[in-house]
């Protein structure tokens, strides 16, 4: 099975995704022939090479003479919809826009069919999306895997004035994704890059066991004191193995002599600060005291702070620390609309197989509460509408 890996380096944008796809050998063509298939005149894509953090690499950039930044979501979706793209690129396309329109619509509390989409409603956009879609598929990617999404900070302009960074939509559009943060002002991810990736996506993490084919180096438009590239990997998975294996920390302490009232807030802190699980077992310590072991699953990176986080808030006075090696399965987040709300859901996969649906607690717990109904009326509808996306 052929897989693509997308290294968020730098970030992750739509043209950074688009660079890196004709790094990688996609033909330049095929981006044309999406401009075509779009019938938008008066726009075209260029790319030249530069150099990043002292990386070659490709930067892509959609030209589009017609000035028209802010269009409703209904305007896109007919653009989409009346093109002449493949019936496969066309309905991934529709996924990511929808997507965003959803997240913008819920941010700006506006209905989705009076929806102004301002950054993000030009077609510049559209060929972005559309584009990386028809790339993966022109490269005959399987099944798309993705890095943590690493988040600076700082201030952006946009139509309404000045945004914290990350971008709410950005942080929106990547719900259900491992995010990291990094100490640079600027924007690293942008809402396109994160729809595209976090819709795509067949799971997160580590790079998956591979072949490799291509490597190719996407561009992203400043300098940072990190390179700022997209890395995409593209590579053959043995028919049949495609979930993910990455190599965690895995944190244990004993404790005897602290009050039980304390562990829910050390839980709560914990997962605040980058713990993958966290979970407390009843043993029996020495002098027969009972006792508790607490144990903390998380990335390597993360361990430094976990650990101080633990002295700080417990009674311990030492940590065992271990690397473990944890095999998971893909799993994307798909939004599906109900007749209380859009519910995500997360759906898994093994050998390709669909294996489990799993609607979003957070989601139908405030559906439940904002329209007066029980949860378990929106965690059906919604696992029931999850299954039938699945089959179309």
């Amino acid at each position: 099975m052929k897989v693509a890996y997308f290294d968020c380096i730098g970030g992750a944008s739509g043209d950074m995704i688009l660079g890196a796809l004709l790094d990688a050998g996609l033909p330049l063509d095929v981006l044309h022939s999406v401009v075509r298939a779009l019938d938008v005149p008066g726009c075209s894509v260029g790319t030249h090479a530069v150099t990043r953090g002292g990386l070659a690499a490709t930067q892509a950039h959609v030209i589009v003479s017609d000035e028209t930044t802010e269009r409703t979501w209904p305007e896109i979706e007919r653009l989409l919809l009346a093109s002449h793209l493949d019936t496969a690129v066309k309905e991934a396309s529709h996924r990511i826009l929808q997507r965003i329109a959803e997240v913008e619509a819920r941010l700006h509390r506006t209905p989705l069919d009076r929806l102004h989409l301002h950054e993000l409603g030009g077609l510049d956009t559209l060929v972005d999306v559309t584009g990386a879609v028809a790339g993966l598929h022109a490269l005959g990617i399987q099944a798309v895997y993705v890095s943590p999404l690493p988040m600076a900070h700082g201030l952006t302009r946009s139509a309404h004035g000045l945004l914290p960074l990350p971008a709410p939509a950005t942080l929106e559009l990547a719900r259900g994704a491992p995010v990291q943060g990094v100490d640079i002002e600027g924007e690293l991810v942008t809402p396109t890059g994160a729809a595209i990736l976090c819709t795509l996506a067949q799971g997160f993490g580590v790079m998956p066991a591979m072949t490799i084919r291509e490597v190719g180096y996407g561009a992203g438009q400043k300098d940072f004191s990190l390179p700022n590239v997209l890395r995409l990997v593209i590579g053959e998975i043995e028919s049949g193995v495609s979930d993910t294996y990455e190599t965690l920390a895995l944190l244990e302490t004993n404790i005897d002599d602290m009050n039980p009232q304390a562990y829910d807030h050390v839980m709560a802190r914990l997962f605040a600060a980058g713990a993958l699980d966290v979970y407390l077992t009843p043993i029996q310590m020495k002098k027969n005291r009972p006792g508790t072991l607490l144990a903390v699953l998380c990335r390597p990176d993360d361990t430094p702070a976990l650990m101080d986080l633990i002295f700080a808030e417990t009674t311990t006075l030492g940590v065992r620390q271990q690397s473990v090696l944890r095999r998971h399965l893909p799993r994307q987040i798909v939004t599906v609309p109900t007749r209380f709300g859009p519910v995500r859901v997360k759906v898994a996969r093994l050998n390709d197989r669909l294996t489990r649906l799993a609607p979003e607690y957070d989601d139908c717990h405030r559906l439940a509460l904002e329209k007066s109904v029980t949860w378990r009326e929106v965690y059906i509808e919604a696992e029931a509408a999850a299954q039938q996306m699945m089959k179309e």
